[in-house]
């Protein structure tokens, strides 16, 4: 009888000891899940870097005319600058004409393919402008003389364009004096920090 007994109660304690290590097993995977999902709200950031496009009111714009170098081509620098506190997205060229009045004016064309900048407050970009000088060779005879330019951001309607005046390297008030069909971009490429602009 006492055999009996103690077979007994050495059979309970390993149906205790089983339970309880089958009850920890099973707490394991709940452990596991929990770690992983508190990763995922590190991942709820993306939407931080897809900013959304620069507007053509939140930056700073600088045209300055360079000195002549050759007789058949005017060269010009175009800065632009994020002045807003947000990060914006640079994508494209910017637009860009000069014009006399409502009648005659000459758009910006970009050559080559564009980059995306993301643009931190105090960042920019820089373009290159090139144009026919009116009496250059070649340059023929429909020509815009103009203190201003009219600019937007890429992709922005051309009713946001703003006007920006031309000045000459040392910020002196300066003309463009373009001709033929278009003044050629070159793609944009990323400034750190920029030249203090006029506008």
């Amino acid at each position: 009888m006492r055999a009996t007994t103690g077979l007994a109660a050495g059979l309970a304690v390993l149906t205790v000891g089983l339970a309880v290590t089958a009850c920890g097993t099973a707490a394991q995977p709940d452990r596991a899940t929990s770690t992983i999902g508190s990763a995922s709200p590190s991942g709820a950031s993306s939407p931080g870097r897809n900013p959304a496009g620069c507007r053509t009111a939140s930056l700073t714009w600088t045209l300055v005319l360079l000195p002549k170098e050759t007789g058949t081509r005017r060269d010009a620098r175009l800065t632009i600058a994020n002045k807003a506190p947000e990060t914006c997205l640079f994508a494209g060229y910017p637009g860009f004409s000069v014009h006399n009045g409502k009648a005659n004016s000459l758009e910006g064309v970009g050559h080559g393919h564009p980059g995306s900048f993301t643009l931190r407050r105090g960042t920019g970009v820089t373009v290159d402008l090139h144009y026919a000088p009116r009496g250059a060779k070649g340059a023929g005879d429909y020509c815009v003389a103009e203190n201003e330019a009219l600019v937007s951001a890429p992709h922005n309607p051309d009713r946001d364009r703003v006007n920006i005046p031309v000045v000459e390297t040392h910020h002196r008030a300066a003309e463009i004096d373009a001709c033929g069909d278009s003044i050629s971009m070159s793609p944009p490429r990323y400034t750190a920090a920029p030249a203090s602009a006029t506008r």
